[in-house]
């Protein structure tokens, strides 16, 4: 059972088992078609594509962040679509880092299915290993998963409100350093973080290859940056609810479970004027 990461090599000694689930996440937000292009070229073999805006968020209001969580009846109809059931073992790839992937990961946890794990360095590795690549779609049998949605694991913005000023909970935004500060800014109307959040760019979870640092290395890190405060107290948070994912899976992958999203992260944040914004290193 794997539910953080996944290696190249078991990945490839599972590609005919058929309780595996491969799923393509490759994504670009400049060119949100970009990935099903790439897919459509090559894949690995049986991977079906899932989509960032169509399958793993609602559609934008304007006022509930670029990546609002789906309805989560409708995304586990979706999943049972990609052949999904409680007893698969889903894998998930992109060729960003795997942040992409980690919003699936996070959003099959998030439906109570916990055998999910994404493939450790993604499409690159995949791809340097020579492993076997295609361009053909799989034909799919659809499933069903009994959703068992766990509602501890996010938060929403009337959460942080009631909560500014207080020591806990702790946020932690994964943005970019001069995108937290306020500098930079090129995908949201405001600039600037929530009052009070730490940061810590999600890309630091990452090796010089694409894969994720060994579990010692990013626990000595989280520590390092939370202090004496545990993982329970934690919210994470980026621009869309996307790339904080990714801090959620290595804080996993590090042995620091428990914390918790803030899926409308800044892009719903700051498009309310009545809410407080920060910038700088404060």
């Amino acid at each position: 059972m794997h539910t953080t990461l996944v290696s190249i090599s078991d990945l490839a000694a599972h590609l005919d088992d058929a309780g595996w689930i491969v799923c393509d996440c490759r994504h670009d937000l400049a060119d949100t078609e970009a990935g099903r292009r790439a897919y459509r070229e090559s894949h690995v073999p049986g991977a079906r594509f899932v989509h960032l805006d169509r399958d793993l968020s609602a559609p934008v209001t304007g006022r509930n962040g670029r990546h609002p969580l789906p309805d989560p009846e409708r995304f586990a109809r979706r999943v049972g679509e990609l052949g999904i059931s409680n007893s698969s073992q889903v894998v998930a790839y992109d060729a960003s880092g795997n942040y992409y992937a980690a919003r699936l990961w996070w959003m099959l946890r998030w439906l109570g299915h916990d055998t999910v794990a994404v493939l450790d360095g993604g499409w690159d590795a995949w791809r340097k290993a020579l492993h076997p690549v295609t361009d053909q779609i799989p034909v799919i049998k659809a499933a069903r998963l009994a959703a068992r949605r766990r509602d501890d694991m996010a938060c929403d913005a009337e959460y942080i409100v009631a909560n500014l000023g207080k020591p806990k909970p702790h946020l932690l935004d994964a943005r970019s350093p001069d995108r937290y500060r306020g500098e930079n800014e090129t995908l949201d109307p405001v600039a600037g973080h929530i009052p009070g959040a730490g940061n810590r760019f999600f890309k630091l979870n990452l090796d010089a290859d694409g894969g994720f640092k060994p579990p010692f290395a990013l626990r000595e890190k989280f520590l390092a940056a939370l202090g004496p405060i545990p993982p329970s107290d934690v919210i994470h948070s980026c621009g869309s609810g996307v790339t904080a994912c990714h801090n959620l899976l290595a804080m996993e992958i590090a042995g620091l479970p428990g914390s918790r999203l803030y899926p409308g992260s800044w892009s719903e944040w700051c498009s309310d004027p009545s809410r407080p914004v920060a910038t700088g290193d404060g």
